[in-house]
């Protein structure tokens, strides 16, 4: 088997939904995955030196004109290859299968027929299971070698294989929760037929990561701006691992935090690691900066800005000690993904780590976590000793309460946002549902006033919105049914006993097509 402790499994995107979900799934099988976007040439790709390939849905026919098209040169490269639903097509079509349309389409749950012998993708899976079909197109005639290994209703080739080249492919989405079976299609593809070797493990992305860090800093300094969260906590502890007490973590008190925020990393944060930490209190500047601003890309940009100042600042402060070179971040493939990261990447939002960074940073930047999705950054911070308090603490992002803030940042209304945030994560954690929600934003809908009535007087006072979502890994996201009581005793509190609020509203959208934080 080949050795996949340095080299990825490239999922090529035709447009898919779920690119970023077969990446997942394909990590879960214990092998590394990134995706590139479908214009990457084979050259582009080859120079990834990938260990297999696996071709993503899409919602393009391959056939009309101007639908991403596989270059067939990427069959005479030796890399193994799967497909998947429109990525199926593609491949059937470039080695010169038929696709065609068949007049029967299928959308979501569909039965998959398996042969006796069922190859090497399906042998011994039920005859009949249920798969997540999304097609109205279909293979029609297997390319010359490959073998049929399943079939649908509306689907004659629903799966093939040649072994011997290690290429095979399916018409239905394996990677999704509806396709029970599909996790073990994808491994089977991966060990059985790729030959690749389950390496991708926790304590191996630990080793890696050290093992780089150590390479790049070599002996120099580093600066980690620590926020409290769990992804600047983990990327503190990896480097902290790799050079020890030459690392210095930098708290910026920004003005932007939740109720009890700095106590808690300085108490607990150091507590835990032992850690080097300078807390700058930069409040006022922040503020300032932020006045009159109300666009949301603008603020990001801004407080990216401010954060790489005050950086900047400490480590001058700090060079009696030497050279600070370097700058921690905790930035994760989520984070440049929706800041169009990599060619083909639309700009969902500036992260206030990848878009927000000034043009003139003095900082090499250190990224450990840049490959990694939240859950997999919990595991890590897990084998790195962090508590559970650290670990699986929620989401919180870098630009803070300034984003959750629809209009201007103002004192006033950061302590409104501040006070209702509270409230609804002491209610959250009283009933049990911590583990259970991704996070809950509260959004202060400060550019908005609605009529009231409270103490049998008129009121005119803001909207909190309140964002319940369960996820997996932030790159999509659904809202959280939370119990009807939980959410009355939210309101009720807040409506309550932060003055300036007198409506709470529920966000029932799931992303796509909302993203979690509102700005």
């Amino acid at each position: 088997m080949s050795d996949t402790s340095n080299r990825p499994v490239l999922v090529v995107d035709f447009g898919a939904q779920y690119a970023q979900l077969i990446a997942r799934r394909v990590r879960e099988a214990q092998v590394y995955s990134e995706v590139v976007p479908h214009t990457a040439s084979v050259g582009e790709i080859l120079d990834k030196n990938p260990l297999a390939i696996v071709l993503s849905g899409g919602p393009s026919s391959v056939y009309e004109e101007g639908a991403p098209q596989v270059d067939p040169k990427l069959f005479e490269t030796g890399v193994p290859v799967f497909g998947i639903c429109y990525g199926f097509q593609a491949m059937a079509r470039a080695l010169g299968g038929s696709v065609e349309q068949t007049g029967t389409r299928e959308y979501g749950r569909t039965d998959l027929s398996v042969p006796a012998e069922g190859g090497a993708l399906h042998q011994e899976l039920p005859v009949s299971h249920p798969v997540w079909m999304s097609h109205g197109d279909a293979v029609t005639k297997a390319p010359e070698g490959f073998t049929v290994t399943a079939t649908s209703e509306g689907a004659p080739v629903a799966a093939f294989e040649d072994t011997q080249r290690r290429f095979a492919g399916v018409q239905y989405h394996p990677e999704v929760h509806h396709s029970p079976h599909g996790q073990e299609v994808l491994r089977r593809f991966l060990h059985d037929i790729a030959g690749l070797r389950p390496q991708w493990t926790t304590s191996s992305i630990v080793d890696e990561q050290v093992a780089r860090i150590r390479e790049q800093i070599g002996d120099g300094k580093a600066i980690c701006g620590l926020s409290g969260g769990v992804d600047s906590a983990v990327a503190a502890a990896l480097v902290q691992k790799a050079i020890g007490d030459r690392l210095t973590c930098v708290f910026v008190d920004h003005g932007l935090l939740r109720a009890g925020e700095r106590a808690q990393v300085e108490r607990d944060y150091v507590a835990a690691t032992g850690i080097k930490l300078v807390t700058v209190d930069a409040r006022e500047r922040f503020l300032t900066a932020l006045a009159g601003v109300t666009d949301p890309e603008q603020k990001r940009k801004i407080i990216g800005r401010e954060f790489i100042r005050v950086f900047e600042q400490a480590e001058r402060d700090l060079k009696a000690e030497g050279d600070y070179r370097f700058l921690v971040q905790g930035t994760l493939y989520p984070d440049v993904v929706e800041s169009g990261g990599g060619a083909g990447a639309a700009n969902i939002k500036s992260h206030h780590n990848v878009g927000g960074l000034p043009d003139d940073l003095q900082f090499e930047l250190v990224e450990p976590l840049r490959a990694l999705f939240k859950d997999e950054v919990r595991r890590v911070g897990t084998e790195l000793g962090l508590p559970e308090t650290i670990v699986q603490r929620q989401p919180f992002p870098g630009p803070g309460l300034g984003i959750r803030i629809i209009g201007e940042v103002t004192q006033e209304r950061l302590d409104t946002l501040r006070q209702a945030d509270a409230i609804a994560r002491e209610e959250l954690t009283l009933a049990g549902l911590d583990r259970s929600i991704w996070q809950c934003p509260v959004v202060l809908l400060a550019d908005v006033r609605s009529v009231g009535v409270q103490g049998d007087g008129r009121t005119y006072g803001h909207p909190v919105v309140l964002r319940p979502v369960s996820s997996e890994d932030a790159m999509t996201a659904d809202w959280t049914r939370l119990p009807y009581e939980v959410l009355e005793r939210i309101s009720t509190r807040i409506t309550n006993e932060v003055a300036e609020v007198n409506r709470v509203v529920l966000d029932v959208t799931s992303k796509p097509p909302g993203t979690i934080e509102w700005e």
